[in-house]
Order: C-alpha cells, then sequence, then structure tokens
C-alpha cells in the first residue's frame, strides 16, 4: 500500500476505509488530502495491493468512517506514524535487510523513483506525488547532470 501510493506516512495513516473502498471492493484509484500540502494527490492501487487491502478490512471489519488502519491504543484514532515506523523497522530487519537503507519515507520514493528511472518523465512524477515544483521534485529523486545525460544519450532521433 505504501509503496503504491507513493504517500507520506502521516498521509497513509490517517486515510479511512471509504478513501480506498466503494460498494464492497477496494478501488483501483483513490484521492486523498495531504497534510503537507493541504493539496489532494490521486494514486493507484494495483492488484496485489487491493488484495491484500480486501483481506485485511475482511479481518479489520469498520464502516467507511473508520481508519484503515486503526491504533491499538485508542480503537477510534488511526495508527501513529512512529507505530508505522517502528513496523516497518521489524519487517526490513524481518526479512534481513539494513533498517538504515529503509524506511516509510524510502517507501514512498521506491516507486517513483522507478516509474522516473524506466520513463524519464519527471513532470508524472512531480504529480504522482503531489509536488508543486518541479524543482522539489528533482531534488527528491536525488536528478544531476549524470542523470540528464544518460537519458539524452538514450534517445536516438
Amino acid at each position: 500500500m505504501a509503496i503504491d501510493s507513493k504517500l507520506r506516512g502521516c498521509d497513509l495513516v490517517q486515510m479511512k476505509i471509504g478513501d480506498i473502498v466503494s460498494g464492497g471492493q477496494v478501488r483501483t484509484r483513490a484521492i486523498v488530502m495531504q497534510q503537507k500540502t493541504g493539496r489532494p494527490v490521486q494514486f493507484e492501487l494495483l492488484p496485489d495491493a487491493r488484495a491484500s487491502l480486501l483481506a485485511w478490512l475482511d479481518r479489520r471489519g469498520g464502516t467507511v468512517d473508520d481508519y484503515v488502519f486503526p491504533s491499538r491504543v485508542d480503537h477510534n484514532g488511526h495508527l501513529s506514524t512512529r507505530q508505522y515506523a517502528r513496523l516497518v523497522d521489524e519487517w526490513v530487519t524481518g526479512v534481513g535487510l539494513m533498517r538504515s537503507d529503509y524506511g516509510t519515507h524510502s517507501l514512498r520514493r521506491t516507486k517513483a523513483s522507478i516509474i522516473y528511472r524506466a520513463t524519464g518523465n519527471l513532470r508524472a512524477v512531480q504529480i504522482l506525488l503531489g509536488h508543486s515544483k518541479i524543482e522539489n521534485t528533482v531534488r527528491y529523486l536525488g536528478i544531476d547532470v549524470e542523470d540528464a545525460l544518460a537519458l539524452a544519450e538514450n534517445t536516438e532521433i
């Protein structure tokens, strides 16, 4: 879910069931309002993520007004961003990866980086991340002169 949505952790944990479910099915696309920017961002949910979410929501229960990921402490609240980070740390170490190399924000960046490398379409990545300025997307992806030259070298006219 975190990789598909490309959402910041604070936005991911605050999603409500109604944001991603319609008519008993997990939507293929959803829109959430970003906490940081106050702007909406749309994202896709691929079949594997939809199947996992549907299984989770069947087990979790709840209404469209409930959080997708509820707090363990306050059942009316959502999972905290700190608890989300702890879970990611557990998952990362559980599969034998270095905790220092992966975190909640690297999940946000993963798909955006793959899309950029596959297409070179910086504007599309900007839209998907909900960045207001292209410069932010360039900085976020760590694009440098080498990246630009590599794209140019692979484009024949």
